[in-house]
């Protein structure tokens, strides 16, 4: 029985943009619009893919996958560099509407965020009216497509986003919730990734009936911690609330990979293009950094972080490559990576750094 599911009175809504960085640039270029297009890497076929349009995913190229793979896959591809400011700023004016609904906002990334819809008398009190006016306020502001899913919790909400993409809406239901997670796919779990759904096959278990089946022991000591969380989504339960982000104490960029990675070369461009990110978010908000952090997420989810404090602050994105190289030599190669994350933190304003600059002059 499910029945903590009919007892949650929560409405979250997970909005996430359709191929966004790829979206963007074609938005802007109109020569890219119906052409494969991957945002990342260059000509030469060096890089990994940061982004894919759609009509360069029907070859079967996606996120994280090299360059080099992407044109063997679709000799046409057209390779574009990122052009983060552009995305960070679109993402703004994304966040503003968001925020224009509801103050419940738990952005994950440039292109998704979480809402805490619950007991919002606007658009009849409906989730999937807010979903709706909430795609059709981006494409209107943005001329950009979004897809959404509602449910009872944000695990289930991020499933049923990827439903109907793109632009599209989905909604799973308390009543349809048991139904739906029975017959899903063990990879379709949010926080499941390749080798997890591998172990769990070698324990009979391909789909969400199989996994509520399995006893919450059983999967703690074969995952530990992660097995208890396990065994609740397969149950429909997923109490985590939704943060708002509305004070900054650091400033950071992370990107989860489709595919995990071990290549060191192609996790360090993806590092490198999490800094970028980072940096420029901190310049336009017009902070100086002493500390740098990277974080690595591996494939069995567990994480680390390096970090390295300065006297000094970090003054260009490239400054903290150096450190950024030896923080990564430092981190254990044992298992594949899916997530890098770069954050600066011990932030103060730039302005103060004006009474050194004139003494020195």
């Amino acid at each position: 029985m499910m029945t903590s599911i009919h007892a949650s009175p929560r409405k979250i809504i997970h909005i996430d943009m359709d191929a966004f960085y790829a979206s963007v640039e074609q938005r802007d270029f109109p020569e890219l619009r119906g052409k494969p297009l991957v945002v990342g890497g260059d000509p030469n076929g060096r890089g990994v893919v940061a982004a894919a349009s759609y009509e360069v995913r029907a070859f079967g190229v996606r996120s994280a996958m090299s360059c080099y793979e992407a044109r063997k896959r679709c000799p046409d591809v057209i390779f574009v560099r990122p052009r983060f400011e552009v995305y960070r700023s679109v993402s703004d004016d994304i966040r503003r509407i968001m925020y224009s609904l509801t103050p419940h906002v738990e952005p994950l990334s440039l292109d998704e965020a979480y809402l805490d819809v619950t007991g919002l008398l606007v658009h009849k009190g409906s989730a999937t009216l807010m979903a709706n006016w909430l795609r059709a306020q981006i494409l209107e502001q943005t001329g950009l497509t979004a897809s959404a899913g509602v449910s009872f919790n944000k695990m289930l909400a991020k499933i049923a986003s990827d439903i109907n993409k793109p632009n599209g809406t989905a909604i799973i239901t308390p009543k349809e919730a048991e139904a739906f997670i029975s017959t899903l796919p063990i990879e379709r779990f949010h926080g499941i990734g390749k080798a997890t759904a591998k172990r769990l096959y070698a324990m009979g278990v391909s789909n969400g009936a199989d996994l509520r089946g399995v006893p919450a022991k059983t999967l703690v000591q074969e995952f530990g911690k992660r097995g208890q969380f396990y065994h609740d989504i397969a149950h429909g339960r997923d109490e985590r609330p939704v943060k708002s982000e509305r004070t900054h104490k650091s400033v950071g960029s992370e990107t989860t990979f489709t595919d995990n990675l071990s290549n060191d070369d192609e996790l360090r461009v993806q590092i490198y293009e999490q800094n970028s990110d980072a940096f420029n978010q901190m310049h336009k908000k017009q902070l100086i950094a002493h500390t740098i952090t990277l974080k690595i997420k591996y494939s069995d989810f567990t994480q680390i972080t390096r970090s390295h404090t300065l006297s000094t602050s970090f003054d260009t994105a490239e400054s903290a490559h150096y450190w950024l190289d030896k923080l990564f030599s430092s981190v254990p190669r044992h298992l594949p990576i899916r997530l890098v994350g770069v954050t600066f933190s011990s932030l103060t304003p730039a302005s103060q750094l004006l009474p050194q600059l004139t003494l020195f002059e």
